[in-house]
């Protein structure tokens, strides 16, 4: 089972994504992307990493989360999150088709995996069309990579000040089962 959980800066969607794991009953990795570049984030990794419960397993991989997905040894995992990892991608220098190919890498093995994926990212589209090229690349490219994980989750949710609103399973499709998720 795969549950999308998204949301803006500091929603509630981390959180909100710890609970879901938690309830599944089952041990959980937790699964980060996220490299510390200056003392700001290094400290925001250490809260995160306080925050989450001591049995938790956890596991750093900045980018080859597909394969990581795949040595997971705990039933549940939650990979907070896909928007550090575009990001990752795209320092590394890949191609748009590149990184979507790895997003449906990552999407193959949540689906593969037996036990709940719980996965979490940052919704960038509310906000304005940015200036700079490369931040319009990242939002684009996000954007693609939200709705491929939404496509694929059995569960979506958005988080707005903190509080969740179930986006699926709905009770009718949104679209026809003929169109896919955007791709460049």
């Amino acid at each position: 089972m795969i549950v999308f959980v998204t949301g803006g800066a500091r929603s509630g969607k981390s959180t909100f994504a710890e609970r879901r794991a938690a309830a599944s009953g089952e041990a959980v990795t937790y699964l980060a992307t996220a490299q510390a570049f200056d003392a700001e984030m290094a400290d925001r990794i250490a809260r995160h990493r306080a925050d989450r419960p001591a049995e938790w397993l956890t596991l750093e991989e900045p980018l080859h989360v597909p394969e990581a997905l795949e040595r997971v040894p705990t039933p549940t995992v939650l990979l907070d999150c896909l928007s550090l990892w575009v990001s990752n991608l795209l320092l590394e220098g890949l191609s748009d088709p590149a990184a979507l190919a790895r997003a449906d890498a990552l999407l193959a093995a949540a689906r593969a995996r037996p036990g709940l994926t719980v996965l979490v990212s940052n919704e960038v589209g509310f906000g304005i069309v940015p200036e700079n090229a490369l931040a319009r690349r990242y939002r684009d490219l996000l954007g693609w990579v939200n709705q491929r994980a939404a496509a694929a989750s059995d569960e979506a949710w958005l988080l707005v000040s903190g509080l969740p609103l179930q986006l699926k399973p709905m009770s009718f499709p949104p679209h026809s089962p003929a169109k896919e998720p955007y791709a460049p």
